[in-house]
């Protein structure tokens, strides 16, 4: 074989490889899924019909959407809800014009929940809305193309475990931390196939539960790649294969995190799926509630997916339906501080929360100060103009931008409950120091985990796996000059990073106001991951 023929042989297996390989979001799926920051769940499926009661008697443990398996309900039996199953009044035109009237930008429904009913048309199981209802239509299809009417992009659940199958592990009990078996899996990846092929474009796939093995989850993830390159995967698929972290239910994480996330909530915390007896009470309150959470999720750099349950028959629980309409009317008039908008710089601030877009910061203000003061710590950056973001005449407002600690003041409230919007605009680039560390007398630092800004992946080895730390971050100030980098203990499988570049055990720190230092583990995680309980402090010695 020629050197030629032998180089072109290599280009092409190297070709064949990579065509093998799917292909991630790229750089611009992951943005504009980010820019979205709003969207509506939908837990929708059998358990609807009996709305968290069975034989007459509430179901307590649990999620309704569960009934099955925290009710301990035979499999035939549970079945038989199929032959209910007619709902006449679900709309889902209606649904999507709810969903953009609340500020939504995207909708994730569940095409199987665990009971593995599936809530498309599947040629894997008869046990499907199609084949085995009266009622017999796609709801994913009907969904789909209501969505892409409304301009709003679409995405579906899919629960890995499944009740129903016989292929599949039996329900533990209600921890949902079922091992999937190969033949269950084999059957999963051809659901999958048909999701991603015959619904058109998905913006997310929310895989969730189960116990899969690392090569099970990268074989979920890339089935979809394989046919959708930029449908993101949510992390619940488990061993950190997902493309965006899921948070658990109803939980915001108190920091930015520095990589795509979601939190996933439930207008009421007690339950997804539609529950009969449920208290819906104090609208107001629960309408403030979620405006608040939307806008700390989107200050720390984050999604927010806020879920509904339709009743059986289809229709949208009325309360729920004012709760979305109550939201919508806020962020009508402050989604501008919304979509698109970067998290805050600022480690906190005593008013609220802050969003970024480039020359505007948005001032969430929740609390106000007795003074009217708003203060912004840390920016360095001078103001040049604030006023609030309702005020169509841009009526200035006080700024101090003379004061260690820069501020805008606000003698005259002109309040949008329970937020309250204020832009403060800015020439430039946005610089803010964060709180440093300072050095002893002798110039030496250390750096402790306690002192760390920790950053947790929720998504590795499965649900009930504790959060593994895949970054730890200081920031510190220092004098100029040659220092000796030391980790105790020391890893030698970590990265450890100074203002994003590679730090070894000599180090040069020029002039500057702050330095970020950054710990990261190897990759791919281990079980057992802890990198926190690994190091326990990082010292800088001048030479």
């Amino acid at each position: 074989m020629t050197a030629r023929s032998c180089l072109l042989s290599l280009c092409l297996l190297s070709s064949s490889l990579a065509a093998a390989e799917p292909k991630r979001p790229s750089a611009q799926a992951v943005q504009q899924w980010q820019d979205r920051k709003f969207g509506l769940f939908i837990h929708w499926g059998l358990y609807a019909i009996p709305g968290g009661i069975w034989q007459g008697k509430p179901v307590t443990r649990g999620y309704s959407e569960q009934i099955q398996g925290e009710g301990k309900i035979a499999r035939d039996e549970y079945a038989q809800l199929t032959t209910q199953f007619n709902p006449q009044k679900w709309d889902p035109e209606a649904v999507a014009r709810l969903a953009k009237a609340a500020g939504m930008k995207f909708i994730v429904i569940t095409s199987k929940h665990h009971d593995g009913f599936s809530m498309f048309g599947t040629r894997q199981s008869k046990f499907n809305v199609v084949d085995a209802t009266p009622y017999g239509k796609d709801v994913v299809k009907g969904l789909a193309e209501a969505c892409r009417r409304n301009g709003l992009k679409f995405g579906v659940y899919y629960s890995t475990i499944d009740w129903h199958d016989e292929r599949a592990t039996p329900s533990d009990g209600g921890r949902n931390n079922n091992e999937i078996p190969k033949a269950h899996e084999d059957f999963n990846v051809a659901q999958l196939k048909e999701l991603m092929s015959n619904y058109g474009p998905m913006s997310e796939i929310w895989f969730d539960m189960g116990k899969p093995t690392p090569e099970q989850s990268k074989r979920f993830t890339d089935t979809v790649h394989a046919l959708q390159p930029d449908c993101m995967v949510s992390g619940r698929v488990f061993n950190h294969q997902g493309d965006f972290t899921v948070m658990g239910d109803n939980h915001i994480p108190p920091y930015v995190i520095d990589e795509p996330w979601q939190t996933p909530a439930s207008i009421y915390h007690e339950t997804w799926g539609y529950r009969s007896w449920q208290k819906r009470e104090d609208l107001p309150g629960k309408i403030n509630e979620h405006i608040i959470k939307l806008v700390e999720v989107t200050s720390r750099g984050g999604n927010y997916l806020l879920n509904i349950g339709p009743m059986g028959d289809g229709s949208v629980v009325e309360f729920e339906q004012k709760v979305l309409e109550g939201i919508g009317a806020w962020v009508k008039v402050n989604g501008e501080a919304i979509y698109g908008a970067g998290p805050q710089p600022f480690r906190e601030v005593a008013f609220g929360q802050v969003t970024v877009k480039p020359g505007r910061m948005y001032l969430m203000v929740r609390q106000w100060p007795a003074d009217g003061k708003l203060e912004l710590p840390g920016l360095k950056t001078k103001l040049r103009k604030a006023y609030f973001l309702t005020d169509s005449g841009k009526t200035p407002l006080i700024l101090d931008n003379g004061s260690p600690v820069k501020s805008v003041t606000v003698t005259k409230r002109l309040e949008t409950a329970p937020v309250t919007v204020i832009v403060a605009e800015y020439d430039g680039a946005l610089t803010v120091i964060p709180p440093t560390l300072q050095p002893a007398a002798s110039g030496a630092l250390t750096l402790t985990s306690k002192q760390a800004d920790s950053f947790y992946n929720y998504n590795g080895r499965g649900y009930y796996e504790r959060p593994s730390v895949y970054k730890m971050e200081w920031h510190f100030t220092s004098k100029p000059g040659k220092y000796r980098l030391t980790v105790a203990p020391t890893n030698a499988g970590m990265a450890v990073t100074i203002d994003g570049k590679p730090a070894g055990e000599q180090v040069e720190l020029m002039a500057g106001e702050y330095h970020t230092l950054a710990i990261t583990p190897p990759k791919p995680f281990v079980k057992g991951d802890r990198l926190a309980t690994v190091v326990e402090s990082v010292r800088l010695t001048p030479q």
